[in-house]
């Protein structure tokens, strides 16, 4: 093939891509923008904000707020003061009327010994997804650092099998969460809910 038909080839790609109005080039165009987000933006980002898991959409309501900050704080101020966590301070805490199903969080990767009572984490555990709940407790054991997080939604910070956040060591984080964006995590939510796991169940089945 010489270079007049490489070029040919080229420019008959580049107009399916860009120009076509087909489902096949509809379908391509989908593909590529995931493997460009997945294989360059992702990683990018992760290197430029220090985490593997630079963008998480949150997929539960355990940081949910009901009503506005009063009511919520009356039903939850119990267990915030007993940990020595007032209504002043917790009003200074980043996030401070939580944040909802369906936002999506970009995330930093701040050293363990930085990370403060009140930040929001992000966190592994034996689940598949990762945590996102607020620091409530922090301490130092042989030079590393444990943290205690809560949903602000939730009664209290959670221990199961599955699941103890009273004592989350430095090397399950991910990273803090520093900025929100509403809403955009929903399309990761209606693609697995109602596309991924389907198929999966199919395929399973």
């Amino acid at each position: 093939m010489d270079k007049k038909q490489v070029k040919t080839a080229i420019k008959k790609v580049w107009d399916f891509i860009w120009h076509s109005d087909s489902i096949w080039s509809w379908i391509v165009n989908i593909i590529l923008a995931f493997i460009i987000i997945k294989f360059i933006v992702y990683p990018l980002l992760g290197l430029l904000l220090a985490t593997s898991h630079p963008i998480v959409a949150v997929v539960s309501e355990s940081m949910e707020h009901t009503g506005n900050f009063e009511q919520w704080w009356l039903s939850q101020s119990s267990w915030y003061e007993k940990q020595g966590i007032s209504k002043e301070v917790f009003q200074q805490f980043p996030y401070q009327n939580g944040f909802n199903k369906g936002d999506i969080m970009i995330l930093y990767g701040k050293k363990p010994s930085k990370i403060d009572i009140g930040d929001i984490l992000v966190f592994n555990t034996y689940q598949p997804n990762p945590i996102i709940h607020r620091v409530v407790k922090k301490w130092s054991d042989n030079d590393q650092y444990h943290f205690q997080t809560k949903g602000d939604h939730n009664q209290e910070s959670i221990k199961t099998a599955a699941l103890d956040e009273t004592d989350i060591a430095e090397d399950k984080i991910i990273g803090i969460g520093v900025i929100k964006i509403p809403f955009l995590g929903w399309i990761k939510i209606a693609f697995t809910d109602y596309i991924l796991n389907p198929i999966v169940k199919i395929i399973t089945r």
